[in-house]
């Protein structure tokens, strides 16, 4: 029986690459959507094309229990979850002094509490399976305490995933379930390009990102977790 997946924010970008790797790597997948539906339908019939399960799942994640209810939802219409990839995560670029007090906790709640109730939802999950994955796109750089002027809430809410993944690695480690992050620097789908900053000279393919995401479901990371790992060419050394 094909283990199954849930990617969050999967209508379009990384996320639709990720779940298309996914079904690549022989897993079912639940694309997650808030309001992109045209998107996520072409999102899971190219799965279904793949050779696999897909189902649509919609909610908005920043509210703990449609989180829950995504959660559920997947699991129930896929005979359970062995991974989750936490995809959504709106991206604010304007300076510091211009956020207003609402974009300011939307940026956060996008990018960290959905990552929180999602994952809080899924462990029952992972944990009834004996083997699970839970993945986070991060950012590169996140972590670091520089200043970012123009990101603040966006580098604030990557840290704090960072931190929440590498203390969710340390109580799931002895229980079959890994969690890592996969933290981009500057994408191919990327709203600010500053390529002049990378020392490759280029933005990461989807697929790089791919990659690394289907590593860290591998068999072959049965005993990596709690890692940050960085598909930035260079950036921030």
């Amino acid at each position: 029986m094909a283990r199954a997946a849930l990617v969050t924010g999967a209508a379009r970008g990384i996320g639709r690459a990720i779940a298309l790797g996914l079904a690549g790597r022989g897993f079912d997948v639940a694309v997650h959507y808030r309001t992109s539906l045209e998107g996520a339908r072409k999102t899971a019939a190219l799965v279904r094309r793949a050779g696999r399960r897909s189902l649509l799942v919609q909610g908005d994640l920043t509210d703990s229990a449609a989180a829950r209810a995504v959660v559920e939802g997947a699991a129930r219409s896929l005979g359970g979850l062995a991974v989750v990839v936490n995809n959504v995560g709106d991206y604010l670029y304007k300076p510091l002094e211009e956020v207003s007090p609402e974009e300011w906790r939307a940026v956060l709640d996008s990018n960290l509490a959905t990552a929180f109730h999602v994952s809080q939802a899924a462990l029952p999950y992972l944990l009834a399976g004996g083997w699970g994955r839970i993945v986070f796109l991060g950012y590169a750089g996140a972590g670091q305490c520089v200043a970012k002027p123009h990101i603040t809430p966006y580098f604030i809410a990557k840290t704090g995933v960072v931190l929440y993944a590498k203390a969710l690695a340390a109580r799931l480690a002895s229980r079959g379930v890994t969690v890592n992050v996969v933290a981009p620097g500057v994408a191919e789908s990327s709203v600010t390009q500053p390529l002049r900053e990378i020392p490759a000279g280029r933005a990461a393919r989807l697929e790089e990102l791919v990659e690394v995401v289907g590593y860290f479901v591998s068999e072959a990371a049965d005993y990596v977790t709690g890692q940050v790992l960085e598909v930035a060419g260079g950036w921030n050394l």
